[in-house]
């Protein structure tokens, strides 16, 4: 990415509306637009973050449309960097021409999430945090909203400055020693030491095993219905969603496929799956349908094991259990609505939910034991850092690899160059999340996965 270009670009997603904004960033970004905007009351050169009423007139001296024009001047702006916005009508047709006017008059078509990297490159944000703008853009719930907010903010990278600064500050008395090997280590600072780094160490672990509440925040969660034919998943997904997307009828076997649809359980992006009912089958059809809802379990973050409730359970109910004992599952029990024909084996009604798809009975107590299943403890304080990366996970399994590393190098009594070497390497792992110590080949990646207006 050449930084010295004004680029362009519309910040607004594609299609028809009522406004659209076209952004431009650079270095000239302004003279270049002033040039194609004629104000309805004339100035001298435009007041920061002040709206001015006009109209974008092309490269020929032609009206393109009404606008409204603003001038950001750095660094307080997104970039850090001159900014201008064009606000036009949202017609696929008068954008392009926007567009076609500043790339006629010398500006570039921007790469995808090339604002956001000069934002990281000018020191207006570090990675974590523009990570957090791709994240806030898809969020699909409140709280993955927030959590993407609380990055933005800064909450991940003050967590990780103040472990880098409690490392930084051994590293530095570890290299003073090392600079004059005759003095002796005081026992204090070496006590000092390693009460800090054990710290360190208790805090990133927290952060590392946040990892899998923050993907399920981030990414959603796969909710499997699983049962026998006509135990009531149909209903069961028609209820959670609050509309009829499956079929219901009295013909077992209605469903033959996967059936997918989102929702949000107690904040909780949720992909629910309905499948086929678990049986043997002489149909081809439905026992590819058997067969893609027995794969699909495994890869499910919970399975709601559904049995009729107002029947007694047979053996295609115990088969279907023992398909969920190896994973994460919850035994809703159908049809409370109905009198119970025979109580449940002990061990299986202790542990079961009964509901009713046909009156709502007990919905809200398994939606609050869906999320119960999925969150733990002490992933639910709203307080706490929780990461939503893969990346910033490993970053700082790392990190915590190599401080413990340099606590039993120091338990031993190693030479001092390891342990300046353990405390670098923790440094730069740390450093890989706030984008210190990324590479270009990670940095183009990453960004390469935003959106081209931001």
């Amino acid at each position: 990415m050449d930084l010295q270009d004004i680029i362009v670009a519309i910040a607004t997603p594609p299609g028809e509306g009522g406004v659209a904004i076209v952004r431009l960033s650079g270095q000239g970004c302004v003279v270049l637009a002033q040039k194609h905007f004629r104000a309805s009351r004339s100035f001298d050169q435009p007041v920061t973050h002040t709206l001015y009423h006009g109209s974008l007139v092309n490269i020929d001296g032609g009206l393109v449309d009404e606008v409204m024009f603003v001038y950001m001047a750095g660094p307080r702006s997104f970039t850090a960097e001159d900014v201008v916005e064009i606000h036009c009508h949202g017609g696929q047709q008068i954008v392009s021409m926007v567009m076609r006017t500043f790339i006629q008059a010398g500006a570039r078509l921007a790469l995808p999430g090339e604002f956001s990297y000069r934002a990281f490159v000018n020191g207006r944000i570090d990675l974590s945090q523009a990570e957090a703008i791709a994240d806030l853009i898809h969020a699909r719930s409140e709280k993955s909203h927030s959590l993407a907010l609380s990055q933005l903010d800064g909450q991940l990278s003050q967590a990780l400055y103040s472990n880098t600064k409690t490392i930084r500050n051994a590293l530095s008395l570890i290299e003073a020693w090392i600079d004059f090997p005759e003095e002796e280590l005081p026992e204090e600072d070496i006590s000092t030491i390693r009460q800090g780094i054990g710290d360190s160490v208790d805090l990133l672990r927290s952060m590392v095993n946040s990892y899998n509440t923050g993907r399920l925040y981030s990414e959603g969660v796969s909710l499997l219905l699983l049962g026998k034919p006509n135990v009531g998943k149909s209903s069961l997904m028609n209820a959670l969603l609050g509309e009829n997307r499956a079929i219901v009828t009295e013909i077992e076997g209605t469903t033959r496929d996967l059936l997918e649809e989102g929702l949000v359980v107690n904040g909780l992006p949720v992909r629910l799956v309905d499948t086929a009912g678990l049986r043997e089958s002489s149909d081809p059809i439905e026992r590819e349908g058997v067969l893609r809802a027995r794969n699909r379990i495994s890869s499910s973050d919970l399975v709601l094991l559904l049995v009729d409730g107002s029947r007694p359970l047979d053996d295609e109910d115990f088969s279907a259990l023992e398909l969920c004992r190896s994973t994460n599952y919850i035994i809703v029990g159908t049809k409370s609505d109905l009198a119970a024909k025979q109580a449940l084996p002990l061990g299986i009604s202790e542990k079961l939910i009964r509901i009713s798809s046909k009156t709502g009975a007990g919905l809200d107590l398994l939606r609050q034991e869906i999320y119960e299943a999925l969150i733990s403890d002490e992933s639910r304080d709203e307080n706490s850092v929780l990461l939503t990366s893969q990346r910033h996970q490993a970053a700082a399994m790392l990190a915590v690899d190599c401080l413990v590393r340099f606590l039993d190098a120091l338990d031993q009594a190693l030479s001092l160059e390891f342990l300046a070497t353990d405390l670098r390497e923790a440094l730069d792992a740390l450093g890989d999340i706030t984008g210190e110590t990324t590479t270009e080949d990670v940095l183009s990646d990453i960004f390469s996965r935003f959106c081209i207006g931001k």
